[in-house]
């Protein structure tokens, strides 16, 4: 089976789609548990507290991409020695991060609560959230490493195994918390925790395990340390930070747009939002498939293979994208009705339904430009287009949402989308230079 052919990409993605699947099922289930408590005040907390983490943790998405281009490509040269380095390498970046961003817990929190306005209910319950899930932070970003690898290798059902099994964990725990032990809001953030650590712990074994098959498993601080090679990750990390940070950032932006119309429209887009993350997590399974796939293609230079990949899984990525809309298009009411028992929010989500069908088949574009630009290592052009995106998008969302208020919050997401899409077609020819030096 050719690697660029879409029975193959399809291969690769469908295990991924169902762990994709899996991940903002926790943040609907939380949604779902927290709407369903007769108070606006859980759901508009555990929305808020759920973003700012999400940007946190997001922002340090570079382990992963990283991890996926460096690994993807060392595995096109068949070096596995690179492979563990590059692996225990990022381990260490993964500790170093926990460690600040856990000393740092309490100015993140009340410069977050300065950003925010939110009722004082809200905020004790917000603060609750926040102090529990934060100690998540080493499982959680560890597991970006452990996804990145298998991505890397093409091994996806592994990736997405790990995926899932934290997703299923979390969902399972907080449940239980929530609906048995009645720890409420307390509840959803130590079932991230739990299953975030239990998680990580289980597959970071496994990932010795199967690096021992093909390599001796041996710490070479000279080989780990080494200054061209840090200074290589530096670089790409470096890059892939500061374009995801913005990319939260534009999420995090969305969220407080939001506050400063009403907690009962953050509330109602929190319910919105989550089904987009839902829709973006599916279309990311050929994302990921592609960034192995575009990393293999350069370290074997096998021009033929990546032009493949670029038009197969764009064929598969739009026509998905076009499948979800129209489903939205025909449950979103119902959806919606499950994951709040509030009237009121049931009906403002319901209103601004039209965003939640289109966005699939728009964001499409941009989420397959991401993969092959990650599978490439080309992370200066995604840092350079989503500096470009988002400073558009700020000045775009500003202007709408004064003038159309929640529409134009929603209006000003999906110009957004098309502008990452747009940004980057216009740096693909950087990557085809790689195959010429």
């Amino acid at each position: 089976m050719q690697k660029s052919s879409i029975k193959y990409i399809l291969k690769l993605s469908i295990p991924i789609f169902f762990a994709n699947l899996a991940v903002p099922m926790v943040g609907i289930i939380d949604t779902a548990l927290m709407g369903n408590l007769g108070n606006l005040s859980y759901l508009s907390a555990t929305s808020v507290a759920a973003n700012l983490f999400s940007m946190i943790f997001w922002s340090f998405g570079f382990l992963r991409m990283g991890t996926v281009g460096m690994v993807s490509q060392a595995n096109g040269r068949n070096d596995y020695s690179e492979i563990l380095n590059i692996v225990i390498r990022n381990l260490l970046f993964v500790a170093l991060i926990s460690i600040i961003i856990i000393l740092l817990q309490n100015l993140i929190l009340n410069l977050s609560l300065k950003i925010f306005d939110l009722s004082e209910t809200t905020r004790d319950l917000y603060e609750q959230y926040f102090r529990i899930r934060v100690y998540s932070a080493p499982g959680e970003l560890t597991l970006y490493i452990i996804t990145g690898l298998f991505v890397g290798l093409q091994k996806t059902k592994t990736s997405s195994f790990a995926v899932g099994f934290f997703s299923l964990l979390n969902i399972l725990i907080s449940i239980v918390l929530v609906a048995i032990f009645d720890l409420n809001i307390k509840g959803v953030a130590y079932g991230t925790l739990l299953s975030a650590l239990i998680t990580s712990s289980i597959f970071l074994f496994y990932t010795f395990f199967y690096l021992s098959k093909f390599t001796k498993i041996k710490i070479d601080f000279g080989q780990i340390l080494n200054l061209n090679k840090i200074k290589d990750i530096f670089n790409i990390n470096l890059n892939i930070f500061i374009r995801t940070i913005l990319l939260t950032f534009s999420f995090l932006w969305f969220t407080y747009l939001g506050t400063q119309i009403g907690e009962d429209y953050v509330a109602a887009n929190a319910i919105l939002i989550n089904l987009v993350f839902l829709s973006a997590f599916i279309l990311d399974a050929y994302a990921f498939s592609t960034e192995g796939i575009v990393g293999y293609s350069l370290g074997r230079k096998d021009l033929n293979l990546f032009k493949n990949i670029v038009k197969n899984s764009f064929i598969l990525s739009s026509v998905s994208g076009l499948i979800i809309s129209i489903i939205y298009f025909f449950s979103y009411e119902q959806v919606i009705n499950l994951m709040s028992d509030l009237e009121e929010i049931r009906k403002l989500s319901s209103s601004y339904a039209i965003w939640l069908i289109i966005f699939p088949l728009i964001s499409s574009f941009c989420y397959q430009f991401d993969g092959i630009f990650i599978g490439a290592s080309q992370t200066k052009e995604l840092r350079n287009a989503m500096i470009f995106s988002v400073f558009s998008y700020l000045i775009i969302s500003i202007f709408l949402t004064k003038l159309l208020f929640n529409n134009g919050i929603w209006i000003s997401l999906c110009i957004f989308m098309i502008l990452r899409a747009l940004s980057l077609f216009y740096y693909l020819d950087k990557i085809y230079l790689k195959f010429k030096s």
